[in-house]
């Protein structure tokens, strides 16, 4: 089984959409040396410890609706 399921990450985000972005980003930041906020990750990949810190509400995000 996978830490953290599906079903637990889409429960915290608005979409599977603004998920991924999140995600994507932040691996990025953790791949040029950014300090990772979980101190132990099950994950050795960047992007399974961006869900990682999802999940434990290490990592938030700000929605902003630029629609006008």
């Amino acid at each position: 089984m996978l830490y953290p399921s599906i079903d637990e990450l889409t429960a915290k985000a608005e979409s599977k959409y603004i998920l991924v972005t999140v995600a994507s980003k932040r691996a990025r930041q953790l791949r040029e040396n950014s300090e990772l906020q979980v101190v132990r990750p099950k994950s050795k990949k960047f992007v399974g410890q961006a869900l990682e810190e999802f999940i434990s509400d290490e990592l938030v995000h700000e929605f902003l609706d630029g629609r006008k």
